[in-house]
């Protein structure tokens, strides 16, 4: 009897462990053809403050992506890039709002997929992500106040003695120094807060790439640009902008495909498009 009842005890547990076995299996497995839900979304990481390739609004008109995780929404060249991208991808695009430092970072970390936000492919850059083909390409120009005794300034030499700035950690600010003599300000973390600095007189003129400073001068009467006939010496990797990618992704080669699906025609017309849709604010 005692022999009966171990026999029944052993082939008691070993159908419960197979039960087991079967039961964690089909739990911790997805379901045959099904992919992670990260696999259906495009995430892009852009600071929505450098109008016209990205800003920041309050609803979705003019093709606005919505923010993640906030009732915001972001819209601009960089968006409507975005958009093309993710369609060709066959994903949805997810806006994620970072501030400019922190978009290599995210990238690295594999929080965002892509940088699409008017950032340049450096050498510097070059050594921690990757980048796609160029999708825009921008001279460098300065912006200033109206009625300024630099704005009829035509090398970037007539501005020995001015206080100028640029954004924080960008090759805007690395050619500064090119001006001799010129009063080089601590670099700021955005555009909106270098048109404030520049409003408000504490510095006389900032670069930056053409399309921003079209916008900062249709956004507000008391700026103009300033483009030079003798300015800053640069490579064309400074004045191109790109899509940051990880170090071997696969998704190099897919957004390349993408791009080369954008006519340069089309391209011209996107950024009409944004200066003309930018926010006043911006």
């Amino acid at each position: 009897m005692l022999k009966k009842l171990s026999s029944f005890l052993a082939i008691f547990l070993s159908a419960m462990i197979l039960l087991t076995g079967c039961g964690t299996s089909s739990s911790s497995s997805p379901a045959e053809g099904s992919a992670p839900a990260s696999n259906s979304t495009f995430k892009v990481g852009l600071e929505a403050g450098y109008a016209p390739f990205n800003w920041t609004q309050m609803d979705d008109s003019n093709g606005a992506v919505k923010i993640d995780g906030s009732s915001e929404f972001a819209g601009g060249y960089d968006v409507e890039i975005a958009k093309r991208i993710a369609e060709s991808l066959g994903k949805e695009l997810v806006i994620v709002k970072t501030e400019w430092d922190g978009l290599v970072p995210a990238l690295t970390s594999g929080k965002i997929d892509a940088i699409i936000a008017g950032m340049s492919p450096t050498a510097e850059r070059k050594e921690t992500i990757d980048f796609s083909d160029n999708y825009y390409k921008s001279n460098l120009v300065m912006v200033v106040k109206k009625g300024s005794k630099y704005e009829g300034a035509t090398s970037i030499q007539d501005f020995k003695g001015a206080k100028v700035t640029a954004q924080l950690n960008t090759f805007h600010y690395s050619v500064i120094p090119q001006i001799e003599g010129v009063e080089q300000q601590p670099a700021l973390d955005n555009f909106p807060a270098m048109r404030v600095a520049l409003e408000s007189g504490v510095i006389d003129g900032y670069v930056s790439e053409r399309p921003e400073a079209v916008s900062a001068a249709a956004a507000n009467p008391n700026f103009v640009m300033v483009e030079f006939k003798d300015g800053f010496q640069t490579s064309e990797d400074d004045t191109a902008i790109a899509v940051g990618v990880q170090k071997g992704s696969e998704l190099t080669q897919k957004i390349n495909e993408a791009l080369t699906g954008i006519s340069e025609d089309e391209r011209t017309q996107i950024m009409d498009e944004a200066i003309k849709n930018q926010p006043a604010a911006q």
